[in-house]
């Protein structure tokens, strides 16, 4: 093999394992190493990001937060500043995740029934 067909396969590797998908305001990324990360769509500083060690990770923050929640609920976890927000914006949008928008402002999320 090539050095430049070895270097298109690890590029092709590389892509299919770090996944990342987009929402009206915040995107999800599943890196190779395994971490989650939640993102604004569009944004690219790490103050505009959170790092999960695992989608399940961000799952069982999910399932520990009560049936209506909020930024402050999520703040609670110790998630602090602009990332509770997009948290609890990414739990509303993210199809993973059984709950809405139930407010903008304060902006609340209400689980469903799974």
């Amino acid at each position: 093999m090539s050095r430049g067909d070895a270097v298109a396969l690890q590029d092709a590797i590389d892509a299919a394992l770090t996944d990342r998908r987009e929402f009206l305001h915040t995107a999800g990324t599943h890196r190779e190493d395994g971490s989650y990360v939640v993102s604004r769509r569009g944004a690219d500083s790490a103050g505009n990001a959170k790092v999960f060690e695992s989608f399940a990770a961000a799952r069982r923050l999910f399932d520990r937060l009560p049936d209506r929640f909020g930024a402050e609920e999520v703040c609670r976890t110790g998630i602090t500043g602009s990332r509770r927000h997009l948290i609890v914006r990414h739990f509303a949008e993210h199809p993973a995740f059984d709950c809405r928008l139930a407010s903008r402002s304060p902006l609340t999320v209400e689980k469903g029934e799974e």
